[in-house]
């Protein structure tokens, strides 16, 4: 679903070059999760964007069910996040002018791919039946990243990319969300990504990979 081929990429500061990825290679098959740890600034962030599109590698290649993104341009790199990738982050970045329903279902309608009776099920799913008229300000911040996952699953995207989803959350509003989040995972068979400082975010997931000095490593090797 997801390979990464020897990413590498720098940025340039006053202080000289910083090399962020250095050679970075990893895989992920529809259905499988992944953890990706690592201290602030490691250059997990940068990764999920290499990942999504969103950044260019310097060198190494991001390849998204078997399509290689340096092969895309902008618009068609666009297309590919619209219609396979699901993004969520810390940040809720809900619609505030939009109810739960709508922004609910933004996504899958800038894709062309609504789907009123999946939308129904993830309402349901999220805990939301009942609050379809609220807008974002009337909701709680657990049940704003919740609407913020199905949002991202709306789609039905073939790669799941988080990038500190709990981390707005207090530790039982965390705990409830990542439950969540791994069952919708499970139920729609995307691939999933989180990049998280949480060894208790990371746990559940089938694998973890810690990123350190631009290079990726197994924490139990």
């Amino acid at each position: 679903m997801l390979a990464l081929h020897q990413l590498s990429k720098a940025f340039h500061t006053p202080q000289g070059k910083l090399q962020v990825l250095d050679g970075v290679s990893v895989t992920l098959t529809p259905g499988s999760s992944l953890a990706l740890m690592g201290e602030s600034g490691s250059g997990k962030s940068t990764l999920l964007h290499l990942a999504a599109g969103l950044d260019t590698p310097d060198t190494g290649q991001v390849i998204i069910n078997d399509q290689p993104l340096s092969q895309l341009n902008e618009a068609e790199r666009a297309r590919v996040r619209r219609q396979q990738l699901g993004l969520v982050f810390q940040q809720f970045h809900l619609v505030p002018s939009l109810n739960v329903a709508d922004n609910l279902r933004l996504q899958a309608r800038l894709a062309g791919r609504e789907d009123p009776a999946w939308s129904h099920h993830l309402i349901d799913r999220l805990g939301l039946t009942g609050r379809e008229a609220h807008f974002p300000e009337q909701l709680s911040g657990g049940q704003q990243q919740r609407l913020s996952i199905g949002r991202a699953l709306a789609v039905r995207p073939a790669l799941l990319l988080a990038d500190e989803p709990t981390g707005n959350l207090d530790e039982q509003t965390a705990d409830g969300v990542l439950t969540l989040l791994l069952s919708l995972v499970k139920e729609t068979r995307c691939a999933l990504l989180v990049v998280t400082h949480s060894a208790r975010v990371a746990a559940p997931l089938d694998r973890t990979l810690r990123l350190h000095r631009g290079q990726l490593q197994d924490p139990h090797s």
